[in-house]
């Protein structure tokens, strides 16, 4: 298990000398790959330290349950003034001066449910620790989500932008045209509305891509201020090798976190059938008690108080009117419950695994295809374009290969983030990082 407290030393240092060197130009700046950017968020969130502090309330729990089966001391004192009181006993009386007692009580307890209680508290700290990896491996998915995320804004916004060049250019060309006298002037109003278009849809990508930002600041827990720089690219990232291999990654449920999440659950309910069981068992205890008094008179007196005593005690239920078969049923029910719970749970995570497969894998061949559309139409637009530009080509034609080239770049962009988007549900099923 990360411990949640733990920090890369040499991690923190390059972070931290990023920061001073990017404020000597005035402005605030952090640099990440994706790993950095994972381990920063899973360093700083808050959610995270408290599953810690979960992990160490089990620990503490579990530490509950042993020594309840230890010897227990207990020290006593006290003190008693009579206010001068003396006992007739007829022809003599006895005096009853101030006093005080003190005594030392050493005690042990033992049952079957207790033993019991030392095992279910180990379950609850296995639960907790694997409650604290999943909670981490799910904030290092979001933060690769979000990278991505914003890696792909980009990359949409600069084949937007090289679509806008070359319409501005093609504007341009057509309205010395039109000034010359060769072309008509809705030929120049059809590619200005081509050019407005994309500029609102520059526009408006860029401000998705503030509000993907804004998002992994939120995950990174840093402040508005501060801008992210991504040291990495798509092509860093998106290595189809290592994509691929994940289609052939064997499957294993007891690798998945919520899979075992749930076995805890069921071996729980399992420890509660003994847990009901013991509660209707024996209990045996022993004790050693000292007691001592001190008189603040020298006037005889009587003391009736045993210095040692020693004890022994065992309980056992008799009868309880039914009370424990019916928690016993209970207990059984609840355990058959949780058995069928997890062998639902491990053939639905078989067929999910199943399907993550076959969506990565078309995401895999949607990509390549999708790809190479863009080189298609991205050729095609281009020499439309030269056509144009010698009068070959109409306007109309320079429309429909724009958009044709558009569309192709939107369906490469959606590609994009569907194989991130599976590639990410399959790793988090195989529990891979």
């Amino acid at each position: 298990m990360r411990n949640i407290v733990r920090r890369t030393g040499l991690f923190t240092l390059l972070l931290l000398l990023g920061t001073v060197v990017s404020a000597q130009d005035g402005s605030r700046k952090m640099a990440f790959s994706l790993a950095e950017a994972q381990q920063y968020a899973i360093d700083n969130n808050r959610t995270l330290v408290n599953a810690s502090i979960d992990v160490r309330k089990a620990q503490a729990s579990r530490w509950q349950a042993i020594a309840s089966m230890l010897p227990q001391i207990t020290a006593s004192t006290s003190y008693s003034n009579m206010m001068g009181y003396k006992m007739d006993l007829g022809q003599m009386q006895i005096s009853m001066p101030p006093y005080a007692t003190f005594g030392v009580q050493t005690s042990i307890g033992l049952n079957g449910a207790q033993i019991v209680n030392v095992g279910i508290s180990n379950i609850s700290r296995k639960m907790a620790d694997i409650t604290l990896e999943k909670s981490e491996k799910q904030i290092a998915d979001q933060v690769e989500t979000l990278y991505f995320a914003a890696l792909v804004t980009e990359e949409t916004i600069r084949l937007l932008e090289e679509n806008l060049a070359s319409l501005r250019k093609l504007r341009d060309i057509t309205q010395a045209s039109v000034d010359a006298g060769v072309s008509e002037q809705t030929d120049a109003d059809k590619l200005q509305v081509q050019v407005s278009t994309m500029e609102n849809a520059v526009n408006n990508t860029r401000r998705s891509l503030e509000m993907a930002y804004n998002s992994l600041r939120l995950q990174l827990f840093l402040e508005d201020e501060v801008d992210i720089v991504l040291t990495q690219g798509i092509d860093d990232l998106l290595n189809l090798g290592s994509t691929a291999a994940l289609l052939s990654a064997e499957f294993d449920v007891e690798d998945n976190y919520d899979y075992q999440l749930l076995k805890q659950n069921t071996e729980l309910a399992r420890r509660q059938i003994a847990l009901t069981g013991w509660q209707n068992g024996p209990t045996f205890s022993i004790y050693h008690q000292y007691s001592g008094r001190h008189n603040f008179s020298d006037e005889p007196t009587m003391n009736m108080t045993p210095p040692n005593m020693i004890g022994a005690q065992l309980s056992i239920p008799l009868f309880t009117s039914g009370k424990m078969t019916a928690a016993m049923k209970d207990a059984r029910l609840s355990y058959k419950k949780q058995l069928n719970s997890l062998e639902n749970t491990e053939l639905s995570l078989n067929v999910q695994h199943r399907q993550l497969v076959y969506n990565l894998r078309s995401a895999i061949d949607n990509y390549t295809l999708q790809k190479q559309n863009v080189e298609v139409a991205g050729r095609v637009f281009d020499n439309i374009a030269k056509k144009y530009e010698y009068g070959v080509a109409s306007s109309l034609e320079v429309t429909n290969a724009g958009t044709s080239l558009i569309s192709a770049e939107s369906n490469y962009i959606e590609s994009l983030l569907d194989i991130i988007n599976a590639q990410v549900s399959l790793e988090q099923l195989l529990n891979k990082r």
